[in-house]
């Protein structure tokens, strides 16, 4: 992948003046379309239209400041107007050109931030100065890339910055989730003067502390059997259905500042077949013919009239946060900005399919679906699709997990086949 997104970044860097389709770019890679949009948001942590956006903006913003004419540069960037240009870099950067322009030119890096650095910034707050300050910043699992640099501020805090307009929209996102009543992650507490943020070479805002730290890595089945979150999920089920639809109220609220990218996931499922059933054959797992003629033919209709809007896109069990028996906020949305089927979030969120247990399983998806539907009404055609979503999940975890990580794909494979040989129980769920 580093080699095609390395040739797909330099197209954008030299065609930034054109229209560039996500089509094209795929095709350079090598991929398609839906499988390209998937990999380069988790790599670039941004969709492609975000990306190609913020580069069109940085570089007319360039071309603004060393003197040449604002409306001539805003049109080859491909902006009808100046303030067409204007209201998306406020919307990307929380600041007008002619301010950015100004902290770009005293921009420090992240990583020369000495304490006493971190102490005149939290003079902005009312915090303590003699409060204790640790790096917790969180790392890609893969890469060990920082993501996020954070700082525990005793107890009860967290100081944050990143990339200017990961901030903004993660702010914005925050402030969503809490007019519906969800706490997050990215809550700013106001700073003396009453703003969100200290705005200088980099926005730096605090929050407070929610649930714990999420965990990315893939987990092997014990793991997965003793998180202390299966059990609030089977015993909350209903009202984490209700907060997930709260979730979607939020996000639909604000999804077109996001601008998340399009995602298929029938695509996909298409597209993991062949690895499904190369390892079929390896393992000898054998499934009736009728079963991928199935998704494919009633899947691919159910699809194009599933509702699809911004997502969550990885609402694990660790995501949601409890307090005295309720669901008080939601985490982990800091890097996932996806439109997709709203089933999504409802079927990952109930985990995978626990064959040792069934029926409880059953039990805890349907009354997700129940409490979600008592807020937000699904549709006949997404009650009819959780089953091939379901099937979509497994294939997609089968053709795209690594080789590290076997028992994941053991995991899958047997619910895989438990889905082909069950599929009434889960037509009827809700």
């Amino acid at each position: 992948m580093a080699d095609a997104l390395s040739l797909a970044l330099k197209y954008i860097e030299q065609n930034l003046k054109t229209d560039i389709s996500t089509e094209e770019l795929a095709q350079l890679a090598h991929y398609s379309a839906g499988h390209f949009c998937r990999l380069f948001a988790q790599t670039m942590e941004t969709t492609v239209g975000s990306y190609i956006l913020k580069r069109r903006l940085d570089y007319a913003l360039m071309d603004i400041s060393q003197g040449k004419k604002a409306i001539d540069v805003v049109h080859d960037y491909g902006f009808d107007t100046y303030a067409g240009f204007y209201k998306a870099f406020v919307k990307m950067y929380g600041c007008s050109p002619k301010k950015y322009i100004k902290l770009f030119h005293k921009k420090e890096a992240l990583h020369m931030l000495q304490t006493k650095d971190l102490y005149s910034i939290l003079s902005h707050w009312d915090i303590d100065p003699k409060t204790s300050i640790n790096d917790v910043s969180t790392k890609n699992w893969k890469t060990g890339a920082t993501e996020w640099q954070v700082w525990a501020v005793g107890d009860d805090y967290l100081l944050k910055t990143n990339e200017r307009s990961k901030m903004i929209k993660n702010i914005n996102i925050a402030k969503a989730l809490m007019k519906e009543g969800l706490q997050s992650e990215f809550l700013p507490i106001c700073i003396n003067d009453g703003g969100d943020y200290v705005d200088g070479a980099q926005i730096y805002m605090l929050t407070k502390k929610i649930g714990k730290p999420l965990i990315t890595a893939p987990l092997s089945t014990e793991e997965i059997m003793n998180m202390e979150f299966n059990n609030d999920r089977r015993q909350h089920a209903f009202k984490l259905g209700q907060a997930v639809a709260k979730l979607h109220c939020a996000l639909k609220s604000i999804e077109e500042d996001i601008r998340p990218h399009q995602s298929n996931i029938y695509a996909q499922g298409m597209n993991a077949i062949k690895k499904v059933r190369s390892l079929c054959l390896k393992h000898q797992i054998y499934f009736e013919e009728h079963f991928f003629d199935d998704y494919e033919t009633t899947f691919g209709a159910l699809y194009e009239q599933l509702p699809k809007q911004l997502i969550h896109g990885n609402l694990t069990g660790d995501s949601v946060v409890y307090e005295n028996g309720e669901i008080i906020g939601m985490k982990g949305y800091g890097v996932y900005h996806v439109s997709h089927v709203r089933l999504f979030d409802l079927t990952w969120c109930a985990g995978e399919i626990e064959l040792n247990n069934i029926n409880a399983y059953l039990d805890l998806l349907k009354t997700i679906l129940k409490g979600y539907d008592s807020i937000n009404p699904l549709t006949t055609e997404e009650k009819q699709a959780v089953y091939y979503l379901l099937i979509t999940s497994a294939m997609n975890t089968i053709a795209y997990v690594n080789d590290d990580t076997l028992d994941v794909t053991a995991r899958n494979m047997a619910a895989l086949v438990y889905l082909a040989e069950h599929k009434e129980i889960f037509m009827n769920l809700i």
